[in-house]
């Protein structure tokens, strides 16, 4: 076939191109976790939303399927040598993809945990202004290094050649100009210690007298104290003198000899700092979070201010501004100021960075600014930090992978949202939307309903077609699209009330408020408003309060349900107690682990240049225990057929006859009121959906005590009838005599609600007020905030 053909009139007709015949990608006998041989044809340059209940497959295709198979594809493409430095990227279960274009993953994953990555930093705005007051700051103070508060300055002698052409002049000295502030080095924060954290004076280091995590008695990190020559092991720690005690806790890094190995010798402290202290806090593991807590004070640097510059860089200025204050600046005020500037030789990068901050506001950012440290950002913020940087991308024909992008965003905002998600489609792109919003969802050009159920319940296409077919399709989405919770008619009567004065947290205008207690109360307002810092910071955990925050569960593939939420210790004990044997058996991780893949389950064999493989153990069939551990047996089962166990039929195993495991079954329970009863015990997290984990870290918070639940965006992940659910729980919890605060866009749970808060006006300096307090038919009727006006609309006032 020719690409024209003649006509009669002389003229020449354009006949389809073979290449624009590839215009799907095709997915064929996809396996991956519990898809069930899914085959489905995407659009290509089209707007797809994948939707089904949490943990139906949705992720396991878009992203453990497709957008797995094109990263793998495209690393393939590098050398052998550049390979054994990227993550290895095993191929997906699946018998055929094709039409697969390059695939950019816009997740909900931290944005790393390094204390010196900002926002201005993650974006490049950073490094456009550093560009900008290096040409026209006043006074002039050197290069854009001389702004960057991750370049210190430094000055060096010695003789360096440098050859130009065939002339070659030698310098003795070289110099750097760096902005890091020197007394901080960049952090912004200088810690104090406290050293009666460290250690207990009482006992010897032989005895445990260190209590920093991970520093046991028996293990090297004390060995290194107690075989250095300087210090005396048997001896407690209060009756050190004055020179072992410095040795102990400030001695600068010195060469030992420990068992025929050279090691560093170095004080407490400083390795304190160097472990614990280089990351961002909101990075940290809970337990080394709370150690760092209690013995770590940190304060604005008293040198710098904490804006992590040197006086040089502070003190040069544009229009009065120093790059400190512009970086302090609300996005949405400093995006002002960039439009104010005129400086006709410097076009391209004024239009460069208005496009940039102008991007940041439209997406919903511009309460945000640029110093604010990228590891305190939620998931949702991350996930448009981003977005931002694909905006501008000039890259046409990608494959763009959403994971939820709605996720901690109010109603108001979710429509510019879509806008952007249009915008990259009509750039000619494939985008392809994890989501459960029919805001969403009516956007979409096709829609891919999985379900029926989730776990080994889903896996299955649903319905594949348009959004107006689905909600008539009858599928669970479909029946659920256009559900609305009602107005409650009668609501609780407070027990008592919390009293907040004075709330001035971060852009909070001190308020003051009453938080009802003993009913369900709802803390609304648009991102950036100031909800979190009301109650993050006026309700702190501790005594009586138990806060479940956003944070993603961390979890090696060695992690499932029933170690994280402590279900495997009660199990462990009842099969040693029936067995006569040790509780260590029977846990994978210790004693009871197969010797051949120690207790993982699968062989990772690694292919040093090209991508490792993992293959099922032979020794154990994957069952991760030794042979002896098996023949052990509670009620019937082994503990590896336990392990595969679904919760919901843990827990009748444990709820009667001869397994009846009464502090099993608790915490089976809970998992199954959260909607997890399909999930099996020992499934890795790293394979759970976000709503899974979600829900996952919401049962196992409900087995504190507290009278107090905070509930940070509980509906994060939820599929719309496990909203239903949730609902269900939230009352079981106020009817048993708790008082829960949820933060929360959802109209369904607004409508839900005893009571209402509701912040605003806007974001940033433009929020931190209250707007409105009193039940949601109130809100309904005043419409006197966007809160009001979009649940309004919601139930249909």
């Amino acid at each position: 076939m020719t690409a024209t053909g003649p006509r009669a009139d002389g003229e020449r007709t354009a006949a389809p191109h073979a290449a624009d015949s590839h215009d799907l990608i095709r997915v064929r006998g996809a396996r991956e976790n519990n898809l069930k041989d899914v085959r489905v044809d995407l659009p290509k340059r089209r707007l797809t939303v994948f939707t089904g209940v949490s943990g139906s497959g949705k992720s396991s295709l878009v992203f453990g399927t497709i957008a797995a198979e094109s990263q793998r594809m495209i690393n393939e493409t590098y050398s052998a040598f550049v390979q054994g430095f990227m993550p290895a990227l095993a191929r997906p279960d699946a018998d055929l993809l094709e039409g697969l274009t390059t695939a950019i993953i816009v997740d909900q994953e931290p944005m790393g945990a390094n204390a010196r990555s900002t926002v201005g930093t993650a974006t490049d705005a950073n490094a456009l202004l550093r560009i900008l007051f290096s040409r026209f700051g006043q006074p002039h103070v050197g290069s854009p290094n001389a702004f960057s508060f991750n370049v210190a300055s430094l000055r060096a002698s010695g003789a360096i050649t440098v050859e130009r052409g065939d002339r070659a002049t030698v310098r003795r000295t070289y110099t750097v100009t760096g902005g890091m502030c020197p007394a901080c080095e960049g952090m912004g924060r200088v810690s104090d210690i406290d050293p009666a954290q460290l250690y207990d004076e009482d006992k010897s280091l032989a005895e445990g007298a260190i209590t920093v995590p991970g520093y046991k008695a028996d293990g090297w990190s004390v060995r290194v104290f107690t075989a250095s020559g300087f210090l005396d092991a048997d001896k407690p720690i209060r009756d050190y003198s004055e020179t072992e005690l410095h040795d102990f806790l400030h001695r600068e890094p010195t060469k030992v000899r420990i068992e025929n190995t050279n090691l560093t010798y170095e004080g407490l402290i400083p390795r304190v700092e160097k472990s614990f202290l280089t990351k961002s806090r909101e990075a940290l593991q809970p337990h080394i979070r709370a150690f760092v807590d209690r013995a770590v004070t940190f304060t604005d640097c008293p040198d710098c201010g904490g804006t992590r510059l040197n006086e040089a860089a502070r003190s040069s200025r544009i229009a009065g501004i120093s790059i400190a204050d512009a970086c302090a600046m609300q996005i949405s005020d400093l995006a002002a100021w960039v439009r104010g500037l005129d400086e006709p030789s410097a076009a391209p990068l004024l239009g460069a960075l208005r496009d940039l901050l102008g991007s940041l506001v439209e997406i919903g950012l511009g309460y945000l600014s640029l110093d604010r440290p990228s590891g305190t950002l939620s998931g949702g913020e991350s996930q448009r930090v981003k977005m931002v940087r694909h905006l501008g991308s000039s890259l046409t024909d990608v494959t763009y992978v959403f994971d939820e992008p709605t996720t901690g965003l109010h109603p108001h905002d979710i429509q510019r949202m879509n806008d952007l998600l249009l915008r990259l489609r009509d750039k000619g792109n494939t985008v392809l939307v994890v989501e459960h919003k029919p805001e969403v969802v009516a956007i979409a050009d096709h829609v891919v309903d999985l379900g029926p159920g989730a776990g080994t319940s889903g896996g299955e296409i649903c319905f594949e077609g348009t959004p107006a077919g689905l909600r008539a399709s009858g599928t669970l989405t479909g029946r659920h699209l256009d559900d609305r919770t009602a107005l409650k008619k009668t609501v609780r009567t407070p027990t008592g009330a919390l009293e907040i004065r004075g709330a001035a947290a971060h852009n909070l205008r001190d308020v003051d408020v009453d938080i009802p207690l003993g009913v369900l109360v709802v803390v609304t307002g648009i991102a950036g408003s100031g909800k979190s810092s009301l109650v993050r910071e006026s309700v702190p955990a501790g005594a009586g309060v138990v806060a479940v925050g956003q944070d993603a569960i961390r979890g090696s593939r060695r992690s499932n349900p029933a170690t994280y939420t402590g279900l495997l210790d009660p199990i462990r004990k009842a099969f040693a107690k029936a067995n006569g044997v040790k509780p260590s058996l029977f846990s994978p991780n210790s004693e009871g682990a197969c010797p051949q893949c120690n207790g993982a389950g699968v062989v990772y064999t690694d292919l040093a240049m090209m991508a490792g493989v993992a293959t099922p153990c032979e020794e154990c069939g994957g069952k991760r225990f030794q042979a002896s551990v098996l023949d052990h047996r509670l009620g019937g089962r082994d503990i590896s057929e336990v392990l595969a166990m679904s919760v919901a039929e843990a827990e009748e195993f444990f709820g009667a006859g001869e397994a009846r495991t009464p502090a099993a079954h608790t915490v089976l329970g809970r998992l199954a009121d959260v909607g997890l009863g399909y999930l099996a015990l020992g499934q890795p997290l790293t394979t759970l959906s976000g709503g899974e984990r979600q829900r996952l870290k919401l049962a196992a918070h409900m087995g504190e005590k507290g009278g107090v639940y905070v509930l940070d965006e509980p509906t994060t992940g939820l599929h719309l009838a496990d909203v239903e659910q949730l609902l269900g729980l939230l009352d079981r919890l106020v009817d048993s005599g708790t008082s829960v605060i949820v933060i929360e866009h959802h109209q369904a749970v607004m409508a839900h609600a005893d009571w209402i808060i509701d912040l605003g006006p806007g974001a940033g300096h433009d929020g931190g007020r209250i707007v409105f307090e009193g039940t949601p038919a109130d809100l309904v009727a005043a419409r006197s905030t966007l809160t009001g006006e979009h649940l309004a609309a919601y139930v249909g006032a």
